[in-house]
């Protein structure tokens, strides 16, 4: 069911090929297809609740397997299944996938090609949360950079060809660095029921180290130095740089701005929604769990990092003139969170890691929605060009008014849940396990002051006051397609925020046994 979930979004793209261009059942295609994904996600998340063990709904096939000599055998395998991360990340994937198809209905140059590459780029972003081994991590973490590629590059804004090649430049160089650390990775283990010949690619083996071959390049108890940085720190860094620029942390963030403002809306809501999630998973799923001794070596920097993002995106935010662009640099700071949870090696802050992911997720999809409605009908972002909004359009205020308290964290929103419990579980690692300074966690309230001080502000500026809008365009107030795009996400950010327990059911467990890795 797992793989159906899979490849039938790519399966549909295929089948897409073979109508005319003029054909209008694109958009109703990869919409139909975007519901019965969800109400097999629904089907799946029953399976899961009802199964055991830390991975469930699993499928695994052979994949690619050759003999390599006296080397041992080359092994891989079609190996996916989901646990407290990938279940709820999975679950925030198909609801964004359909809101991000609705919102795809606006799309009305070469849409064969654009709904071919949504299906496909649908089914790659589920595959890179599901696979449990490395290789088809990497086959599906690649496989996303085309059809993003040429959504932000066709689809996009004036400047649009140059935010794609930096988009694409960026992150094929943070692929570089995770494939060379897989490649270490798989030289350095075995597989525990095959033996010392047989090499293994599966998460679930590498995240025991005695796993790892000895006298191996990666082998826990090696010494070997190089810049006097072990082997399996350097493998380490490679995977934490790799996933630092997908996630983004600054300073390897600067794609991130400039693709939000020149993709399209739907395009702009599976990046920042999704996209940017895969950097803390993998960082999670890979970078810590394999390597969890050399991961709290580098808390400090990693912390600090997440600090850095936090007031950097924040101040940029603030600064932003465009809205879109503000949206883009409060992901920027949102995600710091992600990664100042991560660092802390808690039980509390690994929770809040995930469930920031899923609620700021939802969010910046409902951020980037109400950035688009404004854009379509002005072609204008600008927040100096517009003044007293609410006067003509107090159904688009209202939605405003729930979006941007959402991000700001105020209490009854899902972020406040997510951001109370990485400060808890960062405020106690100090204590705990001494991997990051308080200082750290204090420092990054701040974070939450500017937050509010720019969303305010935005409010303030562009919906209160007298009525303006730059050279008197028409401004009408949301239609029902727009409402049902945006109404949903504003129903379960507030879902989330006044009973969370289901999510956190999901990820406790997880966040539990990842712990104690630290």
């Amino acid at each position: 069911m797992l793989s159906l979930l899979i490849f039938f979004p790519i399966a549909i793209a295929l089948t897409l090929i073979l109508l005319p261009s003029g054909s209008k059942l694109f958009r109703v295609f990869t919409l139909i297809t975007t519901f019965i994904q969800l109400f097999i996600s629904i089907l799946i998340y029953i399976q899961y609740t009802n199964e055991s063990g830390t991975f469930r709904v699993i499928e695994k096939v052979s994949w690619i397997f050759f003999t390599v000599g006296d080397w041992g055998t080359f092994s891989s395998y079609y190996w996916v299944g989901l646990d407290g991360m990938s279940m709820p990340l999975v679950l925030l994937s198909v609801v964004v996938m359909v809101i991000a198809a609705i919102s795809s209905w606006s799309i009305a140059q070469h849409t064969k090609g654009y709904h071919i590459l949504f299906l496909i780029l649908n089914g790659a972003i589920i595959g890179t949360f599901a696979a449990m081994d490395t290789l088809l991590f990497f086959v599906f973490f690649e496989f996303m950079l085309i059809p993003m590629y040429f959504l932000i590059g066709i689809w996009g804004g004036q400047n649009r060809e140059y935010a794609s090649v930096k988009f694409f430049l960026y992150t094929l160089l943070g692929s570089i660095f995770i494939l060379i650390a897989i490649i270490g990775i798989y030289s350095s283990a075995k597989s525990p029921e095959a033996g010392t010949m047989a090499h293994t690619f599966g998460i679930t083996h590498l995240t025991n180290p005695n796993n790892f071959i000895s006298g191996s390049l990666l082998d826990p108890l090696s010494t070997q130095t190089i810049a006097g940085l072990t082997w399996r720190e350097w493998a380490f860094l490679f995977l934490f740089f790799g996933f630092a620029i997908k996630l983004p942390v600054v300073p390897f963030h600067t794609w991130l701005p400039d693709a939000h403002v020149e993709a399209p809306t739907p395009v702009s809501i599976l990046l920042a929604a999704l996209l940017l999630k895969v950097g803390g998973y993998g960082m999670i799923r890979l970078g810590y769990s394999i390597f969890p001794n050399e991961a709290s070596g580098f808390s400090f920097l990693t912390g600090l990092l997440a600090l850095i993002s936090i007031i950097y995106g924040a101040l940029n935010a603030m600064a932003s003139k465009d809205l879109k662009r503000l949206i883009a640099y409060s992901s920027i700071s949102h995600m710091g969170f992600v990664l100042l949870g991560v660092a802390s090696g808690t039980t509390e802050g690994i929770a809040g890691s995930v469930f920031q992911m899923v609620s700021h997720g939802l969010i910046s999809a409902m951020l980037f929605a109400i950035a688009g409605v404004l854009y379509d009908l002005t072609q204008d972002r600008l927040i100096s060009n517009y003044s007293g909004l609410f006067a003509i359009a107090p159904k688009y205020t209202s939605i405003v008014l729930v979006a941007f308290f959402a991000a700001l964290g105020m209490p009854g929103f899902s972020a406040f849940i997510g951001e109370i419990m990485v400060f808890f579980g960062s405020f106690a690692s100090h204590k705990q396990n001494g991997l990051i300074p308080a200082w750290i966690p204090i420092t990054a309230t701040l974070g939450i002051i500017l937050t509010a001080g720019y969303y305010v502000w935005t409010i303030q500026r562009m919906f209160l006051g007298r009525l303006y809008v730059h050279e008197n365009k028409s401004i009408t107030d949301l239609t029902n397609r727009e409402l049902v795009i945006l109404v949903p996400l504003g129903a379960l950010i507030l879902l989330l925020g006044l009973y969370p327990q289901p999510l956190l059911d999901l990820i406790n467990p997880f966040a539990i046994e990842m712990a104690k890795l630290f």
